[in-house]
């Protein structure tokens, strides 16, 4: 039986594969890209936390000054209020942010420790009430990140300069490299039509 027939489930996906297989060269190229500015991120974590900061910042800034201007773009809707008063906060924190990258650095690495400690608790009870398949990675998960919190809080405020770029470099090599197994993914099911 072809692994593209027609009644095969995963047709719609093969066939999508098999549309986009000219691109895979693109698809490697981005993987590439981001794995390499990911590790520049990891070698740069302070200058890349810094960074993160304040382009989210001027993310923020740009997204309040748009809903602001659509809260008075619609002043008859009763959400009128709601919008301006969110897009106002929305742009005192991305002042913020900008203005004062160190500390909102600091805060972002304390919220990220309490986020791990208590997902790490929340998955390990999870784990030991819960009969579920995989348990043991289901603890494992847990007490890892659990562990990770741990040391994330007991090095605040000093890791506060690595830790948010060291985890973007992080997240940019993992994407980098889903983007190139799509490329050699998409490229293998053009070879094998072929």
């Amino acid at each position: 039986m072809s692994m593209l027939n027609r009644s095969d489930p995963f047709s719609p996906r093969m066939e999508e594969c098999l549309r986009l297989h000219k691109c895979w060269p693109w698809f490697m190229v981005l993987g590439i890209v981001l794995m390499i500015v990911g590790a520049i991120a990891i070698g740069s974590a302070v200058l890349a936390s810094f960074l993160t900061v304040l382009i989210l910042g001027y993310m923020m800034i740009g997204g309040a000054i748009v809903q602001v201007v659509n809260a008075f773009l619609v002043r008859n809707w009763r959400g009128f209020l709601l919008h301006l008063l969110a897009g106002v906060l929305q742009l005192v924190v991305g002042v913020i942010m900008i203005e004062h990258p160190g500390r909102v650095l600091e805060m972002l690495t304390l919220i990220l420790a309490v986020a791990f400690i208590a997902s790490g608790v929340l998955r390990l009870v999870f784990a030991l009430v819960e009969d579920i398949p995989g348990r043991g990675w289901v603890l494992l998960n847990g007490l890892i990140t659990f562990i990770l919190g741990i040391m994330i809080w007991r090095e605040w405020p000093e890791a506060s300069l690595v830790i948010i770029g060291t985890f973007v470099g992080i997240d940019l090599i993992f994407a980098g490299w889903s983007w190139v197994m799509l490329g050699m993914f998409v490229k293998s099911t053009g070879a094998a039509k072929a």
